[in-house]
């Protein structure tokens, strides 16, 4: 057996047997993994709150030759998003963080760059404030994949775009021009597109001072989740939630 003790993200947990629980996490040296928490339902002291989704913690946990579930003995608080309120519109940010992390790290392939990005995307998720985050860390984890297409130039035939509107497609990688777009695809503003220049040249405290409603920038989020679920091939029921409530 060898004992870990690692930063993680609780991603989700299923209730087993009568009070254990099997718990994803998103570790710092590890990357994704899956753990057995004994008695977790009843365990205060070895769990306590620690288990809410996005929960930033430090777990102590065990791995075993030949065994997929390591065994997770404890797991200490080191921030938690239950510590500011948590009404409908934050709890679907935080859902989403979670099931992208889910869905797009693989088991055991750390990943230290999308576990900063969603630490400080985290950080700046707060009541009445969520929309920057969610389309900050959608732009970058876009990015980190590998996903992101070049935003400056027609994937069509590579002309830089100039002040004008860039066109999205689900079905389709990249930006193209008006002449090149698809009869259903829809428009990226010319603002929108340089703000995602502005996302990718600026740390995310650098957007926290600006007003953010949803309205703003919902064609740069639609165009980072179209690409996300085209990828992870699958819909991302968060995101729908996201999209209801205007963003």
């Amino acid at each position: 057996m060898i004992a870990h003790q690692a930063e993680a993200i609780v991603l989700r947990t299923w209730p087993i047997h009568e009070a254990d629980q099997i718990v994803s996490l998103f570790t710092r040296d590890q990357g994704r993994l899956r753990g057995v928490a004994k008695s977790a339902a009843k365990s205060r002291r070895r769990f306590g709150g620690a288990l809410e989704p996005m929960t930033h913690v430090l777990a102590s946990y065990v791995e075993k030759p030949k065994q997929e579930l390591v065994r997770l003995d404890s797991c200490e608080v080191l921030a938690s998003p239950l510590t500011q309120p948590v009404n409908y519109e934050r709890a679907a940010a935080l859902a989403f963080f979670a099931e992208v992390l889910e869905e797009a790290m693989p088991d055991h392939d750390p990943h230290d760059a999308v576990f900063r990005l969603v630490l400080a995307a985290l950080e700046q998720t707060l009541p009445g404030r969520v929309w920057m985050p969610v389309t900050y860390f959608s732009l970058w984890m876009t990015r980190l994949m590998g996903w992101m297409p070049d935003l400056t130039r027609c994937a069509a035939d590579g002309e830089l775009f100039h002040s004008e509107p860039a066109y999205f497609h689900s079905e389709a990688d990249g930006l193209v021009c008006a002449r090149h777009r698809h009869p259903a695809g829809r428009a990226l503003s010319p603002e929108s597109q340089q703000l995602a220049l502005r996302i990718f040249r600026s740390p995310i405290a650098a957007f926290a001072a600006e007003e953010w409603p949803a309205g703003r920038a919902t064609d740069l989020r639609r165009f980072a989740l179209q690409a996300l679920e085209r990828h992870l091939e699958r819909r991302l029921h968060s995101a729908a939630a996201l999209l209801k409530l205007g963003g």
